[in-house]
This record gives C-alpha cells, sequence and structure tokens, in this order.
C-alpha cells in the first residue's frame, strides 16, 4: 500500500471511529470504492491503536479519577464524600458495561468479519441505525446528566455496543442512540460511549498486538513499520482532534447532520453495489 493511502486511510479511521457513521463501514468501502488493495489486519490495528492512544490521552483525567475511585481511594483529595461515591459507581459501570460487547466479541467476530463485511450488510445498517438514532434524538428527554447514570444503564448500553460488531452500525452510533433513550443528555450520551468504548478498543488492540509483532519479526508482514507508525500518529492526532470537536458540537447541535449523512451514505453505497453487480 502507498504511503498516501496509509494516510487517506487513517484520516478516515480518525474522523469516522468517534463519530456516529461507523468506522468500520468507511475502511471497508473507501478501498472497495477506489479499487485499492485490502491492506490487511495489521494496518486496522494500527488505526485502532492510533484512536486508543487519543481516546485515552484525552479521557486521562477521567479514567485515572474514576480507576482510583473505583478501586476504594480518594481522588482527588479535595473530591466530596458524595462525588466519590458518583466516580465509583461510574467506573463499575464502565467495567460492567464492557462486558457484552467482550464475550459477544470472542465468540461471534471473526464470523462476522468474514460474512457480513458486504456492501449490502453495510448499507442496511448505516441507514437503519440513521432512522434508530433520528427516532432516539427526537424522542429522547435529554435531561439525564452522566452523574446519574447506574447499572442498568451500563447494561443496557453495554449490551447494545455489542452490535457494533456488525459493520454499518457503528460503536458510537448506536452506543449514544441507547443513551438517548435512556434519557442521557446528547453531551452525556456521548462521553458514556466514548468511555465504555475504551476498554473494547484496547483489548482488541492488546488482543492482536502479539501476532503483529510475530509477523513482523518474521518478515512476514505487507506494510514497512514506518507506514504503520505513522498511520497510528495520524489516526490518533485526528482522533484527538475529532473527539474535541464533537463533544462541543453537541452542545449546541442535535445529530441531525450525523444522521442525513448516514442515510445518503447507505443509499451511494446501495447504488453504486447494484450497478456495479450490473455491469458483472
Amino acid at each position: 500500500m502507498p504511503l498516501y493511502q496509509a494516510i487517506i486511510l487513517a484520516l478516515v479511521q480518525a474522523l469516522t471511529e468517534f463519530l456516529p457513521v461507523s468506522s468500520t463501514a468507511h475502511l471497508t468501502i473507501f478501498p472497495w470504492f477506489f479499487g485499492w488493495q485490502d491492506p490487511g489486519q495489521a494496518f486496522d490495528v494500527a488505526l485502532h491503536a492510533g484512536t486508543l492512544v487519543a481516546v485515552l490521552l484525552y479521557f486521562f483525567k477521567d479514567w485515572l479519577t474514576l480507576a482510583l475511585c473505583g478501586l476504594g481511594l480518594k481522588y482527588p483529595a479535595s473530591a466530596s464524600t458524595e462525588e466519590v461515591a458518583q466516580h465509583r459507581r461510574l467506573f463499575w459501570c464502565m467495567v460492567i458495561g464492557t462486558i457484552p460487547g467482550g464475550i459477544l466479541g470472542a465468540l461471534f467476530e471473526h464470523k462476522i468479519e468474514e460474512h457480513f463485511r458486504t456492501p449490502p450488510v453495510i448499507s442496511i445498517s448505516m441507514i437503519v441505525i440513521a432512522l434508530v438514532m433520528w427516532w432516539a434524538d427526537a424522542k429522547s428527554r435529554l435531561t439525564r446528566p452522566l452523574e446519574q447514570s447506574n447499572i442498568g444503564d451500563a447494561v443496557t448500553i453495554g449490551s447494545a455496543q455489542a452490535l457494533a460488531l456488525c459493520p454499518g452500525v457503528s460503536r458510537s452510533g448506536i452506543t449514544i442512540t441507547t443513551g438517548l433513550f435512556r434519557g442521557f443528555t446528547r453531551e452525556a450520551a456521548t462521553r458514556f460511549s466514548f468511555l465504555l468504548s475504551t476498554p473494547l478498543i484496547a483489548g482488541a488492540v492488546v488482543s492482536h498486538l502479539p501476532k503483529l509483532i510475530k509477523m513482523q519479526k518474521a518478515g512476514g508482514m505487507d506494510l514497512p513499520l514506518s507506514t504503520l507508525l505513522i498511520s497510528i500518529l495520524v489516526s490518533g492526532v485526528g482522533g484527538y482532534i475529532v473527539i474535541a470537536f464533537f463533544l462541543r458540537y453537541l452542545k449546541t447541535h442535535t445529530f441531525k447532520l450525523f444522521i442525513v449523512y448516514r442515510l445518503v451514505f447507505g443509499m451511494i453505497i446501495l447504488v453504486w453495489w447494484f450497478l456495479q453487480r450490473g455491469m458483472q
């Protein structure tokens, strides 16, 4: 893969991993549209490593506070007893919410990769989730802050996160939508989504690293190490910027822009697929 293609796909990953538009869909469809070679699993892991660094850096203080309070410590020292209790509860919500996606991912990830990464499935997923997101954004109470999250939210949103295994659904899209149905504000639903995604992204990256390091040492990796490192840097920096933008955007805007984008992109994929089949 030429370096320019790697940089373009790294930018695509950065722009779509945290926005509710499905990074898997875009990383599958872009090479298909332009006739590029499939970059392979090593490249996919590199891009997710970059966006993992982005979300860890952006929410570093949040995770530090949640983890320390969750493990029984008082942090920061100036925090009230009520604040510590809130942080502890949110930490264990994140732990519990990660379990459904982790289990289903371990059981079905490879089967989904083999059978569901097709243009029709991606197109339908993009359109269906857009309509559900529109319904949630229009009907939700939008009153609950993140501090009011509970175990029921964690189980519901965590179970919904498992649906993101299907290409086109979008991890952030389905978890934010579920958060809206649970009555969270748009910003609270999005923060919950980003925090909840961190352990699963980390788990996916860590689980594939040993095999990729082994391949690299044996000379079996198709992409140069320099290309992988540049891809990680681009997706990481871009992902950090996107997180900051999205959270600021939601303070004064709805999800309408992303709903319309999903509908249009989903229909374009379906039309293109039909045209391609007609020319065969």
